[in-house]
């Protein structure tokens, strides 16, 4: 659904810390990038509300995150690739959902990417499902 047809009470990147709290220090290591999963509201600017069911399926085939933790080697230029776009904390990122290792950070589902399987960075997690 495109960003202005979807209804937020709050700021999604806060509901995203909030859930997640405090990620340790050295967290993800080598060139991975981890990720917190994109949950969408439960309906729409319109008024339509989505089933538990198709909410759920965020955690299993949600292509959206919030960078929360780099690894010491993501994006980081070397002789066998160079970065033209890097991802920053706390940028919304997209991803294809199998490139990730799924994993619940402090109850929060996530993904553990590697920094070459980022496709892009987005303004908005609403443009992309």
């Amino acid at each position: 659904m495109p960003a202005a047809l979807m209804h937020h009470e709050r700021d999604p990147k806060e509901v995203i810390y909030e859930k997640l709290g405090v990620v340790p220090p050295g967290f993800v290591w080598r060139n991975l990038v981890l990720v917190a999963v994109y949950e969408r509201p439960e309906k729409t600017k319109g008024g339509i509300i989505f089933t538990d069911k198709t909410l759920d399926e965020d955690q299993f085939q949600g292509k959206v995150g919030l960078v929360v933790q780099l690894g010491p080697q993501a994006f980081v230029d070397s002789t066998e690739f160079v970065f033209d776009e890097k991802a920053a904390l706390g940028d919304w990122v997209w991803f294809r959902a199998s490139d990730g290792f799924p994993l619940k950070v402090n109850g929060k589902i996530c993904r553990a990417v590697k920094d070459d399987r980022i496709w892009g960075r987005l303004p908005d997690p609403d443009i992309v499902w």
